[in-house]
């Protein structure tokens, strides 16, 4: 499980998070949503140790503490996030891109996840010699879903998989999610298309201003009106 108790979150004199209490039960999809600037990101930056700012609080998977160790140390531990814009090495072909999902695991001992990559990602197969900076958008966030599993992630943090897709590959990035969670990985995820999020959540939480507003089911929350009027419309 992940357990975040009073996460704050500062980026000079800036609070980002404000108190954040979060949890994500193993084997869960549990979506994050909240309007630009409400501190999502910085959430799963927090967890990752990759965003530039002070912390304090209690970040905890599968009894791991989290908070003060090193990304590459939160990598080993199982938990890898998948940023948003992708960031892929662009003048780096797709199949060195996943490699270098590997960079922290023993030499040649991710052989089995590269062949579950290329299996849930047949395009990226074909692919394998092509640059990835000449891939289409959705090709290029299979090939970041693809670098995070080369990880062998036990939890998998999601920030806006959808952004820049077509509404049909929109459809089918959600697909490819809910079959990585099936295969055991736990998810938290960040997602500006609210309603497909909750339509594959277990549960979700309400980020306003670097405080957590609202919480509970997903079948629930797409129901609530404040949720409806503000981040579903009409």
């Amino acid at each position: 499980m992940l357990r975040i108790q009073g996460l704050t979150a500062h980026y000079g004199g800036i609070t980002a998070l404000a108190g954040v209490d979060i949890e994500v039960a193993q084997g869960e999809i549990v979506a994050l949503l909240g309007s630009n600037g409400a501190g999502k990101s910085t959430l799963l930056g927090c967890i990752t140790a990759s965003a530039p700012c002070d912390r304090t609080g209690s970040i905890r998977w599968q009894n791991a503490d989290l908070l003060g160790r090193t990304t590459d140390d939160i990598i080993r531990a199982g938990v890898v996030l998948v940023p948003e814009g992708r960031q892929l090495f662009g003048g780096l072909t797709v199949h060195e891109n996943l490699v270098m999902g590997a960079y922290l695991r023993p030499s040649g001992r991710w052989q089995a996840e590269l062949e579950q990559a290329y299996a849930l990602f047949p395009v990226l197969r074909e692919r394998r010699d092509q640059l990835a900076q000449t891939l289409s958008g959705g090709e290029q966030q299979m090939v970041a879903l693809g670098r995070a599993l080369m990880a062998k992630p036990s939890l998998m943090l999601l920030d806006e998989p959808s952004l820049g897709l077509s509404p049909k590959l929109v459809g089918e990035m959600f697909r490819l999610i809910l079959e990585i969670n099936r295969s055991g990985v736990t998810m938290l995820l960040v997602e500006q298309n609210a309603r497909q999020a909750l339509r594959i959540s277990n549960r979700a939480y309400v980020l306003e201003k670097g405080l957590v507003s609202m919480s509970g089911a997903a079948s629930v929350l797409v129901g609530d009106p404040q949720v409806v009027a503000t981040y579903l419309g009409s």
